[in-house]
């Protein structure tokens, strides 16, 4: 479609690895990435799993780490990567033609639990002058515009496990307005702390398998009992395609389509037949001008929970029932737990490069389905070689938020 938006570049911080091509490969082997955390177990946390980004992930900022929640470190690796990838480089573009629009469920969180167990222990003398800048939930988009010198929009959503995907679509409407010609999009967060823990923990949300950290996040699996909490960050580059096309820039791939819709339903629960998903798939699909049909791949939310993997399942296996194919389907939780409002944009990176690589990896953690998990084509095992023309990623969020984005090959 002619207001088809252009991915040229790519960028990830995740507990697979710094860099994508670190992450692609753990993500293809299906390695799962889950421990027993030390700072949980120090703190007490009555869940101690979960999928850390391994140090160091701050090349370029090591020298001014004080200044930044680690959301934000992970947030100016990543965008990095990405430009380098694009072929772009800050100075020599036009700042107020570029937007950033950065997605986060809770922001600067790591810092904020910090500053406070400081402030009880010793008083406000404590507190570190950087306090607010560190942890106010615009500040990693206002510090990767300060690191880009980017004067155009630059903006946060938080739509919690959707944030990052709800920034990929809010940037795609900045670029189709003509409001700008590049935007760097992406997610990040760093959740993984003492007062996340416990409270996810609190509502039964967290595999408890500590005994064996390996096998705890196992999206769609019938023994699944809940998620690993994970940390990191996704980045894409996204342009008007007519300006990817003046600097000969080949894009990875192009944001054909993408769905964004409420479920006014429950504000931690899904929809229970999953109405929200479809409308936002069937929004998608008509941005794209395609047919369920026509869908090769899901990247699908895939949380090892039990009430979304039984509603996405069935979304997913009602949806595409009348497809000559079944689509591949496939979640990167098995691998790197779950990174909240960094997810979308990981795993829309991961569906970028599926589309791009022709190879599908695996569920990890994934053995054999129970009633409401049968019937998807769930990629196990091993990678799945397989073309792929169009492929969608899923991303729902506590508050009922649906969000489907809609990736085309080149």
């Amino acid at each position: 479609m002619s207001d088809d938006i252009a991915v040229t570049g790519i960028g990830l911080v995740t507990p697979g690895g710094t860099g994508t091509e670190a992450t692609w490969e753990t993500v293809c082997a299906g390695r799962a990435t889950a421990r027993v955390d030390p700072v949980l177990t120090e703190a007490g946390a009555p869940v101690r799993l979960a999928c850390r980004v391994a140090p160091p992930a701050e090349e370029g900022v090591r020298g001014r780490l004080w200044r930044f929640d680690p959301a934000t470190r992970f947030l100016l690796t990543a965008a990095r990567e990405a430009l380098a990838s694009a072929g772009l480089e800050p100075g020599r573009w036009d700042p107020g033609r570029v937007a950033v629009v950065v997605g986060t469920a809770a922001g600067g969180v790591a810092t904020l639990e910090a500053q406070h167990r400081k402030l009880l222990a010793s008083g406000p003398r404590a507190l570190s002058p950087m306090t607010l800048p560190a942890f106010l939930p615009n500040m990693a988009a206002g510090q990767l515009a300060l690191e880009l010198g980017a004067t155009g929009p630059a903006l946060q959503t938080s739509t919690a496990c959707a944030s990052g995907a709800t920034a990929i679509i809010t940037a795609a409407l900045l670029l189709r307005a003509g409001v700008c010609d590049v935007a760097v999009a992406g997610g990040t967060d760093a959740m993984v702390t003492p007062l996340c823990a416990s409270a996810f923990a609190k509502l039964g949300a967290l595999s408890r398998r500590e005994d064996g950290p390996g096998g705890a996040s196992r999206p769609f699996d019938r023994d699944r009992d809940g998620f690993v909490l994970g940390e990191g960050c996704g980045v894409l580059v996204l342009e008007r395609t007519a300006h990817a096309t003046a600097r000969t820039a080949r894009p990875l791939a192009f944001l054909a389509g993408f769905g964004a819709t409420g479920d006014a339903h429950h504000a931690t629960a899904p929809h229970p037949e999953g109405a929200g998903l479809r409308a936002a798939t069937a929004l998608a699909l008509a941005g794209a001008g395609r047919r369920p049909g026509e869908v090769d791949h899901i990247n699908a939310h895939g949380t090892s929970t039990a009430l979304n993997d039984a509603v996405e399942a069935t979304a997913i296996r009602e949806l595409y029932e009348t497809g000559l194919q079944d689509p591949s389907v496939t979640s990167a939780k098995g691998v790197l737990g779950h990174t909240m409002g960094a997810a979308g944009a990981i795993e829309a990176a991961l569906t970028v490069l599926t589309v791009v690589r022709g190879t599908v990896p695996p569920t990890a953690g994934f053995t054999a389905p129970d009633a409401a998990t049968a019937g998807i084509d769930l990629v196990r095992g091993a990678a799945r070689p397989q073309r792929v023309r169009l492929a969608l990623s899923h991303s729902l969020g506590f508050g009922g938020h649906n969000t489907v984005l809609a990736f085309t090959a080149v």
